[in-house]
């Protein structure tokens, strides 16, 4: 059918485009058919729908002129993946045994161990978690309902952590009677092997398929760990067949996750998965103002965007480098300025600026875009070295403390305005193509580590 190769074209097109995984998370949950005359596109929720709506679909109307005389007429609609029935759970041990409870200070009610400071209030957004955070906040007002289960992955320090905790914080002020669980898997794990021990999976069992909420954060370390996946499958049936929310955060996108049971990660999928990126410069020096703000003092910008270019890789050090200032400057009595936040972050950047160095930077990118390091300083001004060369000086002008005319002429001695140039159209790129963008993060996180 024309419509079969039609789409099959697409899905070609958009992974060779795309990083895999954004091809993985926004195009293959979607599908394509004909209903009469008009060409149908599904999609398995409303915020996969709006990004297909947003994102992508004008690149699909373009493949469609290229396939069709006549254009047809696009529909969009939401069709819920059907849940496949599995085997019925183990049969329960009755035996009498302690209640599992994970009673906390921080808890409003006593489940689970939620951190009332972590709200979607003081979470900063930007480009690199915008799109999780429209999403979480959605799963807060209609939890249950909106996307089920909740899968938030990204690097170390990135705020999944803040932004699931933020959902459980939420839905226990819209809904103080809900039994909101917010866990780390290894304590999940912890309480498997307890249930194990004791003979007491009845209690288990009544305590987690009870929950009204459930945050597993940290997933990837039930890897391997078969007894706590088992339990984990029932747990997730259980809750997920009674309406109830499930927020789980890993490192990993779920279908790369090692050690996991492929009936865990198929029902992963059931709902939205979105990734949290490396915040951009930006986005870092807005969560150094709001931190500034909400520890009761003024950071003045320049302050914020000098430590927000040396610390780049993740929030959690970004965090660090900023209490180390303010440590700094009270112990010696001094204000936070350019000069002292320079001081307080002295061997940081003497340490950066050992490990980054053009070099390093000319080496990774030739690597990663596979061409030779003596093409890459070449004066060859092919497309296939181009781009990667304009990448390369653009990551030098943001990790090093080179200056314009040094950086130009580190790259077979280009003028000043050449590095200009580079670094303007790669920015340029970065806001138009998402290619461009991913392998510009995907590069700059290597370096920084």
């Amino acid at each position: 059918m024309q419509e079969k190769e039609f789409w099959q074209s697409c899905l070609v097109s958009f992974e060779k485009s795309l990083p895999s995984r954004q091809f993985n998370s926004w195009i293959k949950p979607l599908s394509l058919l004909k209903d009469n005359e008009r060409l149908v596109l599904t999609a398995p929720n409303s915020f996969t729908l709006k990004i297909l709506q947003e994102r992508f679909f004008s690149e699909i109307l373009n493949l469609a002129k290229q396939f069709y005389q006549n254009v047809p007429e696009f529909e969009f609609r939401i069709i819920e993946p059907v849940p496949v029935q599995e085997t019925a759970p183990a049969p329960t041990i009755k035996t009498k045994a302690p209640e599992i409870r994970h009673k906390s200070e921080n808890s409003p009610r006593g489940y689970g161990k939620l951190n009332q400071n972590l709200t979607f209030d003081n979470f900063v957004t930007g480009k690199a978690n915008q799109l999780a955070f429209a999403a979480a906040t959605q799963v807060s007002e209609s939890p249950g309902v909106s996307y089920n289960p909740f899968f938030i992955y990204g690097g170390v320090g990135l705020g999944k952590t803040h932004l699931a905790q933020a959902i459980g914080n939420q839905i226990c002020l819209n809904r103080p009677e809900a039994k909101v669980c917010y866990m780390h898997a290894e304590r999940y794990v912890a309480d498997v092997v307890k249930a194990y021990r004791t003979n007491n999976f009845e209690e288990f069992k009544q305590y987690y398929h009870s929950l009204d909420v459930l945050l597993i954060d940290d997933i990837q370390f039930f890897s391997d760990k078969s007894k706590t996946q088992e339990e984990f499958f029932y747990a997730f049936n259980t809750l997920i067949d009674s309406h109830k929310q499930i927020i789980i955060t890993s490192d990993t996108f779920p279908k790369e996750l090692k050690g996991l049971e492929s009936r865990l990660i198929s029902r992963f999928g059931w709902g939205l998965t979105i990734e949290i990126e490396p915040p951009e410069l930006e986005m870092r020096v807005a969560i150094l103002l709001k931190k500034a703000c909400i520890g009761g003092y003024t950071l003045d910008d320049a302050v914020a965007f000098f430590i927000a270019k040396h610390v780049s890789s993740n929030i959690r050090e970004l965090e660090g480098a900023l209490k180390r200032v303010e440590a700094y400057t009270k112990f010696h009595r001094k204000a936070i300025s350019l000069e002292t936040a320079r001081e307080a972050l002295k061997d940081i950047l003497i340490a950066k600026n050992r490990q980054i160095t053009i070099d390093n930077i000319q080496k990774t990118v030739a690597d990663f875009y596979r061409i030779k390091l003596v093409d890459l300083l070449s004066k060859k001004r092919t497309r296939n070295l181009t781009r990667p060369r304009q990448m390369a000086m653009s990551l030098a002008r943001e990790l090093t403390t080179m200056s314009l005319p040094d950086i130009g002429n580190a790259f077979g001695g280009k003028d000043h305005s050449t590095v200009i140039h580079a670094c303007q159209n790669i920015a340029s790129l970065r806001s138009t193509d998402s290619g461009i963008d991913a392998d510009y993060k995907i590069l700059l996180q290597t370096l920084t580590g």
